[in-house]
């Protein structure tokens, strides 16, 4: 007659320490984390501003979904060596050094620079419909047959370093939004089109996240409405000065966008 109750309290039991054992970042209490953020200028900041002086041409932002949620835990250590304009091959070279054993917590963004979505940009903005089309192309085609690869091997060095790390990879948004209006601005053909090319890259990403057993953070539903031509609360730049903060999120993209969908992953 007790033998079910204890056997459903030893289960319950079990599932409670199992809980306890479990880490994501959205862990009220960061005590014992050590957090290593790597990847690109998504993930450095670029566009938010508050750069820290020592960062160079990195541009690392107080701003960014890192520091925010670094300030916000208090890990016991962080290191923040995301940059602007990084490549897998950067990251592997110049960021994977970071990570430890004891490496607890880790988050990236890298994908965009290797598939040449700067260049792309460049070329819709400038360039005719066909032009842009033409570029979004080759980016898609550089993302499906090339980008799984180097992805890999970026996933695995990060395995290898930090093999008990929760690693959370985070996605683009989407940059336009379709029927937005923007007093300078490129078209809808071609706003579908960048649309388009940022779930590919997304697409083929999460897909190589998965294989590698770390987790996908999408950030596209939470950036929806919020892209460029959709109204006064737009959280990623348009076209800008200095020109390498066009096309990433402002401050309040990374606050109200990356960091929040980073809390929860």
């Amino acid at each position: 007659m007790f033998r079910p109750a204890r056997a459903l309290s030893v289960a319950a039991i079990a599932a409670v320490l199992t809980m306890t054992t479990l880490f994501t970042a959205s862990s009220a209490s960061a005590a014992g984390v050590n957090y290593v953020a790597l990847g690109d200028s998504y993930s450095a900041g670029v566009g938010a501003g508050n750069y820290l002086s020592d960062s160079g041409s990195c541009k690392r932002s107080t701003n960014a979904y890192a520091y925010l949620w670094s300030n916000a835990n208090s890990p016991s250590s962080f290191s923040f060596v995301a940059c602007s304009g990084a490549r897998t091959g950067d990251v592997l070279n110049s960021q994977i050094s970071a990570l430890s054993s004891g490496t607890s917590l880790v988050s990236l963004t890298v994908g965009g620079n290797d598939a040449g979505f700067s260049s792309t940009m460049q070329t819709c903005v400038l360039g005719s419909d066909s032009d842009c089309l033409n570029a979004v192309n080759t980016a898609e085609n550089y993302a499906i047959n090339t980008l799984p690869g180097q992805l890999d091997q970026v996933y695995s060095a990060i395995k290898a370093k930090s093999p008990n790390a929760h690693v959370v990879v985070m996605g683009y948004p989407h940059l336009y939004q379709i029927g937005g209006y923007c007093l300078f601005g490129i078209g809808d053909t071609k706003r579908a089109a960048i649309n388009e090319a940022a779930d590919t890259l997304d697409g083929v990403i999460a897909k190589e996240v998965a294989d590698a057993g770390f987790t996908f953070a999408d950030v596209r539903d939470i950036f929806a409405g919020h892209e460029i031509c959709g109204g006064l609360d737009t959280w990623l730049h348009s076209t800008t000065l200095p020109l390498d903060e066009s096309y990433h999120p402002n401050s309040a993209g990374q606050a109200n966008g990356y960091l929040p969908v980073f809390s929860q992953s």
